[in-house]
């Protein structure tokens, strides 16, 4: 009887272990590959319990989660001759568990040597402004160099590839920072010569103004006046009128009138009318056109100066006196 027990109990204990070796569990984030006798099975196996043969069969697990894993720093040269150091990213996952546990022994590793020399390959390929301005192009074709080889026959994905750093010799840095210095200073430089010139358009739209007004000039002048009293000096200069300055000159240019020709009425109007409309982008009115096309009348030609006659010296008066010898 007690033989017996031991028998059964000997027997329940296999029927535990057998079956413990059969029930299996595949994560979710995983697949898992059957080999029988050494042989890999066609189907995989999904997530949640499995159950396999307890002799013969072998179960792997295969992870089907995105890998980022960090590509060393690789030195190289450009196409421009300049020495960088560049480091990247790579993001892959295993989209065919059974090509990658049988074509490649490891292919964490693979991934890895791939994407080194892959990243040299594009060193070499590309300029230094490439890798610096343009990281979205380089990454693309970096990462179809790096899966067009381990897709197909590996059976991993490469999702995308990300430039880290790009280091440049020191020398280079300084270049750059001089180029940079020298681009902002061209900048400002044309954004004030536009303001300047801007401004002095201003400036000739509201001179002609004030010639066509001279109430204006008035006003301008009394603001002038109003701007200085603020500030509390105790001497204040008070220029003269306009309008004095005017009565004057019409008095003096018509007392020198001789009534030859006529008085000038090119003022410039026709210049600042071209620039108003520059700036307004609209053409001159005609009225400001007729004021610039007047010619100015020719000064008359000045009388001719009459010859006096010059009368003739005989040539014995322009003979030299004889001069006596010396010791005399």
């Amino acid at each position: 009887m007690d033989v017996l027990l031991g028998v059964v109990a000997f027997l329940a204990a296999g029927g535990l272990i057998l079956l413990a070796r059969s029930i299996k569990q595949v994560q979710q984030y995983e697949e898992g590959i059957v080999f029988r006798f050494g042989r890999v099975l066609p189907r995989t196996r999904p997530p949640g319990l499995t159950f396999i043969r307890p002799i013969g069969d072998r179960l792997q697990k295969v992870n089907k989660q995105i890998v980022a894993m960090a590509v060393p720093a690789q030195e190289g040269i450009t196409r421009d001759n300049i020495s960088v150091r560049v480091d990247a990213v790579v993001y892959f996952k295993v989209v065919d568990p059974i090509k990658a546990t049988i074509n490649v022994q490891n292919y964490m590793f693979a991934v890895s040597q791939q994407a080194q020399t892959s990243l040299r390959s594009i060193i070499g390929q590309s300029e230094m402004d490439e890798l610096l301005s343009e990281r979205d192009r380089v990454n693309r074709q970096l990462c179809r160099i790096i899966d067009e080889p381990t897709e197909g026959p590996w059976g991993i994905k490469v999702e995308r590839v990300e430039i880290k750093d790009v280091s440049l010799p020191e020398g280079m840095k300084r270049s750059i920072a001089r180029q940079a210095e020298a681009e902002r200073e061209r900048r400002a430089r044309i954004i004030v010569a536009d303001g300047e010139y801007q401004a002095s358009k201003r400036l000739a739209a509201a001179a002609n103004v004030m010639a066509r007004e001279p109430a204006a000039l008035q006003l301008r002048l009394l603001q002038t006046v109003v701007e200085v009293a603020a500030e509390k000096n105790s001497t204040l200069v008070m220029p003269l009128p306009v309008e004095l300055l005017r009565f004057f000159d019409r008095a003096w240019g018509g007392a020198g009138d001789t009534g030859a020709g006529h008085e000038v009425t090119d003022t410039g109007e026709a210049e600042v009318a071209a620039a108003e409309a520059a700036i307004e982008h609209r053409p001159p009115s005609a009225d400001q056109a007729e004021l610039g096309s007047e010619e100015v009348p020719a000064i008359p030609p000045l009388a001719p100066i009459p010859e006096v006659p010059i009368p003739a010296v005989p040539d014995e008066d322009l003979q030299a006196p004889p001069v006596p010898p010396p010791g005399r």
